[in-house]
């Protein structure tokens, strides 16, 4: 059914729809004398098409109902109901529900698992786990236990995951979770590095709760944040031998960007942070540690710690206008004029770094809503799976497909960006391939795979399936874990499969066994769609209605009229009638077909 389905809507698709990939052009356009232009957008220039668009950037899209009400405010109103979210209604809002897999016997966490059974060997005792006194194989438990946090940390960030999709989805702050996600390609770390899902659920809150404060104060924060601690290395940031690499990042990425710095300010912040370290999951300062002399850092000296780092950089020009040409990029185009960004700048330095004014006079501006910015965005896969959902009207993100694997098959997994730098945003979201697969991602939502299998419970690797079938077939830890004929070993795992205080194998199969009993499972509901129910509720008579009401619906960028006369031809092939009367009771699935087509297109990709 897969296969056919998807031969027969993308031969629609390529039909319809062949040729470039689209410029936007809003319906009734503001004129093209807005473009770089900062001025408020006036009340009479306000609408349903201008409130769409802010919903789309501002958060996540929104229904025609969300739409119509923001659209009945003054413009300056709607703004500042997205931007100053504190008084909004979350009481619904669940906090993140944890399944109880840490124990604090895991503190310190073992880099390696050689660091592991070697803390064993030597001290008798590693992660809370003691040595057998006797018998095979001593170690086992400890290495079982390394793996188990390993996996059980990976379980539960996906479930970390699918809690944020769903305040994404739900919230009514919605810009509160869209900064969240700015904030985390920003200032970004991963699971593989961090391993430990408690450590990036804190930065996720703190980004949630400080993402449209003082940007002073949030980087602060964030340098003080164990995940990030965790990522770039603070251990091995130590006096007399500081390590540069969250000092370089901080200027380079996250503050005022590659050329503005020399490599001297790099080692003289590095010896501004030196002891910055955390234990568990709280900052500390080792004070035995960090480097107390003088440092000269961008042009001035003292016996600077790390907040008086931040704060020097917080007073160079070029800081402002990098991250407010960042943050530009993020909410309105990639394209950013010097003088803009500039402007841009200024803005954000007047408000003393304060995120929700700048946002506020950006998401007023005329050039907000210019020719040249309006569905001029190609959405993220993150943004475009929330919007899907926020569009096709669901209250919960649906567990088939799995929300974790398909954004990761489109480029975009929480808690895994691909480097410090976050990820690469606009047309590296698109290729003919990653179009194919958000097709199959809406064909997924709308027509759920029967075979589906949870990823997080059962697509583990080829290695881990053997020696758990030959466990189960009766076969002793040696036989399970004896490498096939043909396979090439690492010569560190021939070393561990020989040595008789453990099988790291085993312990790789027995860890997850372990994280799969402890760890709580991610609902596997499919969407509850009825779009038989959605165009009866609206009273659409005829197929052109029908079409008419779903792209106005589920698209920002329009198709031609050729393409829309062509979609009625299709809906009317499916249904065989223009009307919706004589189809009542078999539509839903032409209804389906449909919005997969509509959600193909490259148009649909855009906001």
């Amino acid at each position: 059914m897969r296969q056919k389905l998807t031969s027969v809507v993308f031969a629609c698709v390529a039909f319809l729809f062949a040729g470039a990939f689209p410029t936007a052009m809003a319906q009734s356009a503001p004129p093209n004398s807005w473009h770089n232009d900062l001025t408020p957008i006036s009340a009479k220039d306000w609408n349903a098409e201008k409130a769409a668009h802010l919903l789309e950037r501002a958060g996540f899209g929104g229904t025609p109902e969300d739409i119509a009400r923001l659209a009945a405010m003054s413009p300056v109103e709607a703004v500042r109901s997205l931007v100053y979210f504190g008084k909004a209604d979350n009481s619904h809002l669940a906090p993140f529900e944890h399944s109880g897999i840490h124990d604090p016997g895991l503190e310190p966490f073992p880099e390696s698992r050689p660091a592991a059974t070697d803390r064993a060997k030597e001290t008798g005792e590693s992660m809370g786990v003691k040595v057998k006194p006797a018998g095979n194989r001593r170690i086992q438990p400890v290495a079982n236990k390394f793996f188990y946090w390993l996996r059980a940390s990976v379980l539960e960030t996906n479930r970390v995951s699918y809690w944020w999709a769903n305040r994404m989805l739900t919230s009514n702050a919605p810009l509160q979770e869209k900064m969240a996600l700015f904030w985390h390609g920003h200032f970004a770390n991963n699971e593989d590095k961090v391993r430990d899902y408690r450590k990036l659920l804190n930065q996720l809150e703190l980004f949630q709760s400080k993402g449209t404060g003082s940007f002073r104060d949030l980087t602060v924060a964030v340098a003080q944040d164990p995940a990030m601690l965790t990522f770039l290395d603070a251990g091995k940031n130590v006096k007399g031998a500081p390590n540069e690499n969250f000092a370089r990042e901080i200027m380079e990425l996250f503050t005022m960007g590659v050329g503005n710095y020399t490599e001297k300010d790099v080692r003289e912040a590095a010896r501004a942070f030196t002891g910055w370290n955390y234990v568990d999951t709280k900052f500390v300062i080792n004070t035995d540690q960090h480097d107390t002399g003088s440092k000269t850092f961008l042009g001035k000296t003292g016996n600077f710690d790390g907040v008086q780092i931040i704060d020097i950089i917080m007073e160079q020009p070029v800081t402002a206008n990098y991250m407010a040409g960042k943050l530009y990029r993020f909410f309105v185009r990639e394209d950013l004029d010097p003088k803009l960004q500039t402007k841009l700048g200024d803005i954000l330095r007047k408000n003393k770094y304060e995120i929700a004014p700048f946002l506020e006079a950006v998401f007023l501006s005329r050039d907000f809503y210019s020719p040249a910015s309006a569905g001029a965005q190609i959405q993220s896969p993150v943004q475009l799976a929330v919007s899907t959902y926020k569009k096709l009207g669901l209250k919960a993100v649906p567990g088939v497909p799995d929300f974790n694997a398909a954004t990761g098959a489109l480029g975009q997994r929480l808690f895994a960006p691909p480097t410090v730098a976050g990820w690469a945003q606009g047309r590296s979201w698109i290729t003919p391939g990653l179009l194919l697969e958000r097709g199959n991602f809406a064909r997924d939502v709308l027509f759920p795979d029967i075979n589906f299998i949870p990823p997080d419970r059962y697509n583990f690797a080829p290695d881990i399936r053997q020696v758990s079938t030959r466990i189960r077939d009766g076969a002793d830890i040696t036989a399970a874990t004896s490498q096939a004929e043909g396979v090439v070993v690492a010569e560190s795992n021939m070393a561990a499969d020989r040595d008789e205080d453990f099988n790291t194998r085993y312990a790789s199969y027995r860890g997850w066994q372990m994280a799969i009993q402890k760890v709580k499972p991610i609902p596997r509901d499919t969407a509850q769609l009825d779009l038989s129910a959605m165009v009866r509720a609206k009273g659409l008579r005829t197929t052109p209605e029908v079409v008419d009401y779903f792209l106005a619906r589920f698209m920002r960028v329009q198709p031609g009229a050729d393409a829309r006369t062509k979609l009625i031809k299709f809906l009317d092939g499916e249904l065989g009638t223009t009307d919706l009367k004589a189809a009542d009771t078999y539509m839903e699935d032409s209804l389906r077909l449909l919005t997969h087509l509509i959600m193909s297109l490259p148009e649909y990709q855009l906001d």
